[in-house]
């Protein structure tokens, strides 16, 4: 099917649209669930919307360099760029260089910031599948020509990120991954294999730590613990549970004083309920539905396999990360360690999500 560029434009707009109400929701949210937090810890109420502000600088510029670069310069750097970012997420390994926060070690420190290089791992992941689709693109059907290299690829990734630990984003990329193959119309028998292998796989790996293990038996159970393992949840629970219908307004939230953990980052969302209400939280939902939609639409309009599957990854990544967020903070999966997109704290996922929407605007530009 043809569309005309102006139909490519519109749709743009409206996700651009979509973005900014997001982050915009994300500012509010940032202050109102950290205030309390930030002003006992720092002495300041303001300390990680400030921070926040700060990465907005690099995330608008980064969004307006991917939008401006030539495609085939990008297409032509890809190769190096998702390179650059193993090597840089890598880093975080050793021992002098990572910063350890919460038992995992993903983050590089850079003077009085820090950097979490697996943020733009995840961007140049789905910029080099997108390429490498293209380039494979006759022999998507081959097992040694095609999958295989793909699998190898992934698996390079995961162990990196099994080492800081990061389990989340494995979970994240893999179901990408599997969505993409999927659309490329690769060989459904190694797809189906490969999901059969990697059951056992996740077995061994929720076995082969304790917590994990820990993690899926409070998520079957956290009344088990309520004032151990099970209280991050419980206090999330009873967060959307106060919202009610209409919430308690914005700023108001009680269990943001102390009774909630992380919550501006993984658990900003329980404080958005409880604020806003089960109407707000049906406003977050839909602007990440509409994102889906817009996303899609543009990507079904891209003339290039490249443009086509970088698109699609993109779109597909951030839903999935919003969803499994989203499912967490209302007790149907276990802690993950993933933020919400645009509205969760963290310099490095906003910047690297801005980057990404500045490559499908370049895609669409030149469409």
């Amino acid at each position: 099917m043809e569309y005309d560029h102006n139909e490519v434009k519109k749709d743009l707009r409206f996700l651009l649209i979509i973005v900014l109400a997001l982050t915009l929701i994300g500012f509010i949210f940032i202050y109102s669930s950290s205030s309390v937090y930030a002003f006992e810890k720092f002495g300041s109420s303001f300390y990680f919307i400030k921070k926040q502000l700060l990465y907005l600088v690099p995330a608008i510029i980064s969004f307006f360099i991917f939008a401006a670069v030539p495609q085939n310069s990008l297409k032509k750097f890809t190769p190096l760029l998702f390179f650059l970012s193993l090597i840089l997420t890598t880093l975080t390994l050793v021992s002098n260089m990572g910063l350890k926060l919460h038992g995992s070690s993903r983050w590089l420190t850079l003077g009085n910031f820090s950097l979490q290089p697996s943020e733009f791992l995840k961007l140049f992941l789905f910029l080099y599948i997108g390429y490498f689709i293209e380039k494979k693109k006759k022999k998507v059907k081959s097992l040694v020509h095609s999958y295989l290299p793909f699998l190898i690829i992934l698996g390079i990734t995961f162990l990196i990120l099994l080492k800081q630990p990061d389990f989340g984003s494995v979970i994240t990329i893999f179901s990408t991954a599997l969505v993409l193959f999927f659309i490329a119309n690769f060989n459904m028998i190694h797809l189906f294999s490969t999901v059969l292998l990697s059951i056992p796989a996740i077995i061994y790996l929720i076995y082969s730590k304790s917590y994990r293990l820990n993690r899926i038996l409070i998520f079957l159970n956290p009344w088990a613990d309520p004032k151990g393992s099970g209280f991050q949840i419980i206090q999330s629970l009873i967060a959307i549970g106060c919202g009610k219908f209409w919430g308690v307004g914005i700023s108001n939230s009680s269990q943001k004083f102390f009774y909630l953990p992380m919550q501006h980052t993984d658990f900003i969302f329980p404080i958005i309920a409880e604020e806003v209400g089960f109407v707000g939280s049906l406003v977050i939902i839909a602007l990440y539905l509409m994102f889906l939609y817009f996303g899609v639409r543009i990507a079904l309009k891209m003339e290039s396999d490249f443009a086509f599957f970088t698109t699609i990854g993109f779109v597909v990544l951030i839903t999935i990360q919003a969803v499994i967020n989203l499912m967490v903070s209302c007790g149907l999966l276990p802690t993950k360690g993933l933020g919400l997109p645009f509205i969760s704290y963290g310099g490095s996922s906003l910047v690297a999500i801005f980057c990404m929407l500045g490559i499908i605007a370049n895609f669409s530009n030149r469409n």
